[in-house]
């Protein structure tokens, strides 16, 4: 059993199926109204707490990891992705950091195909059309979006979502291409031909999916060069991060026509986007979906809570960062 004594501060509010556990469990703090705790907020609230259950939201990429109380000895966070961690600083201080893998894959995986139809078959557009009263007959000629089956689809980055993006667009006959730092087993590519240099894939992508971690190496990877080689009308999607694609390149190749379309989950800066996307026609937004489903959030938060328990229990974390 988890003791009872140990102190727990979640930073935004959780599904209450997972809250419930939590209280349970811990002597716990929520944020029952789930607003965005600002550094001091977390710091003060985080007195006397022997761990932190954080988000994608909450940037401990500054000095906040470093300046922690000394009790705080564990922050899982309730994401896949981690790079909003100062991870180097957590180590320094001894603190583990856990994530949640593999429970998102699906729900994820199921918003980059929704980008990839919503972005060729112009969607947004045609809802808006309605909306406004634009709709005011038929035509064979107007407007007219792009096709999606049997098309050639780059996945960038053919990890847990990018092979379960590939199973999806085998249902869409596909041809389907992927870029990795190095080749997977060719058992889990689903059929996936491997390209060792990224500038080789894009010139056979008609559409170009990013399932990438944000890396150093990948920031900005999608830029005006990059999207140059791609063939005149290809269409890209982003249910990764949004500082893997250069905002200025992108929407400059999307007025000038050199792209068709693109779909968007992800944003730099979010939810504080480059307003310039809101006036383009031909582009497919979505406020960061990929994992928002009630059951994948439940799964998430759950998966957060088997980390700390087997951390307060003595147990290595299951998903271990540090």
């Amino acid at each position: 059993m988890v003791s009872s004594s140990a102190r727990v501060l979640v930073t935004r509010k959780l599904p209450e199926e997972v809250e419930h556990r939590l209280a349970k469990t811990y002597q716990t703090w929520l944020n029952p109204d789930d607003h965005v705790m600002a550094e001091d907020e977390i710091l003060e609230s985080a007195r006397e707490c022997d761990g932190l259950l954080i988000t994608s939201a909450d940037n401990f990429r500054t000095d906040l990891m470093t300046r922690l109380p000394r009790s705080v000895r564990i922050v899982a966070t309730f994401s896949v992705g981690y790079e909003h961690i100062n991870l180097a600083a957590a180590r320094k201080r001894g603190i583990a950091v856990t994530n949640t893998p593999d429970v998102l894959t699906d729900a994820t995986a199921d918003i980059a195909m929704l980008l990839i139809l919503g972005a060729a078959r112009g969607a947004a557009w045609g809802e808006r059309m309605i909306r406004e009263n634009r709709w005011n007959s038929w035509s064979p000629i107007w407007p007219l979006g792009h096709d999606v089956s049997g098309r050639r689809l780059g996945i960038l980055g053919l990890g847990r979502i990018g092979q379960a993006l590939a199973k999806r667009a085998h249902g869409f006959d596909m041809e389907l291409h992927y870029h990795n730092r190095r080749q997977i087993d060719p058992a889990l590519a689903q059929g996936a031909r491997y390209h060792a240099r990224l500038e080789d894939m894009l010139p056979l992508c008609d559409y170009l999916s990013i399932n990438s971690a944000s890396t150093p190496e990948t920031r900005n990877l999608i830029n005006a060069k990059t999207i140059d080689l791609l063939p005149d009308g290809a269409i890209i999607v982003n249910s990764a991060r949004g500082d893997i694609i250069d905002d200025d390149a992108l929407i400059a190749a999307l007025k000038s026509g050199k792209l068709a379309a693109a779909g968007l989950d992800v944003f730099k800066g979010e939810p504080n986007i480059d307003l310039r996307y809101r006036e383009l026609e031909n582009v497919f937004l979505l406020p960061h979906l990929g994992s928002a489903t009630l059951e994948t959030r439940v799964a998430m938060g759950m998966r957060a809570a088997d980390n700390l328990e087997d951390f307060f229990t003595g147990k290595p974390p299951r998903d271990l960062l540090t």
